[in-house]
């Protein structure tokens, strides 16, 4: 009788919990039992295990074998414990030595041949890896993600006998190099390339300097999806601890590949509106990151939004305010990051020319109703800036770029500078004030106060509505570089609350 003990690593959101694989041989009938509650894909690797020993020259031993991976409560997915369970058999059945398995951990699916193949979650196991300074065994197809993590050896090998000649001192596995900072420049497309729109490019400049929601409001054609996906060029860029928990969610996601190069971009997230509320926000049998988790911080574009699902919308409610959602279901709880930037675009009524002035809208009063009650009132509260976002004018059109049109890198200068101010005052940007932060960093002057009062009375602004004004008029303080809001600010975020105008609805 032998028995031999590994370490791997599962993959439960988006952490990577502790599993020890343990194989024991005894004498008996030829038998293979493999417990720990195993799901399909782990139930049969022991197939592919079989093969892979086997296609390598090694022998599969005679006897009964009894896999156990521990904790047994703990629910196990994927083919990411072959690579253990195989070495736990050689070691069981003495064609290894158990010299070093200790301080090492191992993930990896075998192919009948004997090669490594990739699996997902790597991010989040080297992360617990280098916890508990272990060394990690993978395939090389996932080093030069793994490698993203620093202070970490990193051991990839190709095939299953280059991992068994490591560990029987044959001929070592050369470590992968570190990846070092990749700073990468924003691929987005410029905002010189905007024509017109000066308001709207105004309020993509505050929401990117503050972390602010923004809704733009406007015909077919006027700029709206433009002006979105030139958000993602004027933020900052991410800090490491961002970018790694960035790409640790990407790293789980099956049905997004990761990319290492581009792992310090902030992601820009635009699924359409036929996406399902699971889609959106995660979910499935083994909870998965939805959109919202992917564009983690970075910016969830969502276009037409009354074509959405009112009860898919409904979903982001709570992770706008909380930056984070839970999915729990009958057999397992997962938690997944979402502070996310929300950007959204519809048309001012169905047919999408409301206010044109050749006369092309003829949708009455109760269309434009129902087409924006689609939005509930919680969700556009929860909106810091609306705006609307005017057809562009031929003579824009027209006219040649104008040599003094302010691009992205200028105007993402001023935003990193509203950041950093923001950092050094309250250590987050101002869309995630708390109350505390609130009443210490956005007091009001006396005529601030009156200002108020006259727009809450007018506006029938809620409580939600007057912090996110208050947010909104101390970013754009910060980007004047004023110490206190003064009144020119707040007017200015008073005047981008543009579904809350009573006198502008239909």
């Amino acid at each position: 009788m032998a028995l031999c003990t590994l370490h791997s690593r599962a993959c439960v959101g988006i952490s990577a919990p502790a599993v020890t694989v343990e194989v024991h041989l005894s004498s008996g009938l030829p038998a293979l039992s493999l417990v720990g509650l195993p799901e399909a894909a782990v139930r049969e690797s022991k197939e592919r295990v079989r093969g892979a020993l086997l296609n390598a020259r090694f022998r599969f031993p005679d006897g009964r074998l009894t896999i156990n991976l521990a904790p047994a409560d703990l629910p196990k997915e994927g083919g990411r414990f072959d690579l253990p369970i195989a070495l736990g058999i050689l070691g069981a059945s003495g064609q290894l030595g158990a010299a070093g398995l200790d301080d090492c951990e191992c993930l990896g699916e075998l192919a009948l041949s004997g090669a490594l193949r990739p699996v997902t979650g790597v991010i989040p196991a080297a992360l617990a890896a280098r916890a508990a300074g272990r060394t990690l065994i993978l395939p090389r197809a996932n080093a030069e993600e793994a490698a993203l993590v620093g202070g970490l050896e990193l051991l990839p090998a190709e095939h299953l006998g280059e991992v068994c000649e490591h560990l029987a001192g044959v001929r070592a596995l050369r470590p992968h190099p570190q990846g070092g900072e990749i700073v990468t420049a924003p691929t987005g497309a410029d905002l010189r390339e905007v024509r017109g729109q000066a308001q709207a490019k105004r309020a993509l400049e505050v929401a990117a300097a503050g972390g602010h929601s923004l809704l733009l409001i406007g015909p077919p054609g006027s700029g709206k999806s433009m002006l979105a996906s030139r958000l993602p060029g004027l933020l900052p860029p991410l800090s490491e601890d961002e970018a790694l928990e960035s790409a640790a969610i990407r790293s789980v996601s099956a049905s997004t590949p990761f990319d290492p190069v581009r792992w310090r971009e902030r992601p820009f997230r635009a699924p359409h509106h036929t996406a399902s509320a699971v889609a959106l926000v995660g979910g499935g049998g083994n909870p998965r990151p939805g959109e919202i988790s992917l564009a983690h911080h970075g910016v969830l574009f969502l276009d037409e939004l009354p074509e959405f699902d009112r009860r898919v919308l409904e979903v982001l409610r709570e992770p706008l305010e909380s930056g984070h959602i839970d999915i729990s279901r009958a057999a397992r709880q997962a938690r997944f990051p979402a502070r996310f930037q929300l950007v959204a675009a519809m048309n001012p009524c169905p047919c999408g020319y409301l206010g044109d002035p050749g006369g092309r809208c003829h949708c009455s009063r109760e269309q434009v109703a129902r087409y924006r009650a689609r939005i509930s009132g919680p969700l556009i509260d929860r909106i810091d800036l609306q705006l609307e976002v005017p057809r562009v004018e031929l003579g824009a059109l027209l006219a040649p770029s104008a040599p003094q049109a302010e691009d992205s890198a200028t105007v993402r200068a001023r935003v990193c500078a509203a950041r950093e101010r923001q950092q050094h005052r309250a250590g987050c940007a101002n869309a995630a004030l708390d109350t505390a932060g609130l009443e210490r960093d956005c007091a009001l002057e006396a005529a601030g106060v009156r200002m108020m009062e006259q727009a809450m009375a007018r506006l029938g602004l809620s409580a939600r509505a007057y912090h996110r004004v208050l947010k909104v008029a101390r970013t754009i303080a910060d980007l004047e570089g004023a110490p206190r809001i003064a009144p020119a600010h707040l007017g200015e975020a008073i005047g981008y609350r543009r579904l809350d105008r009573a006198a502008e609805r239909p």
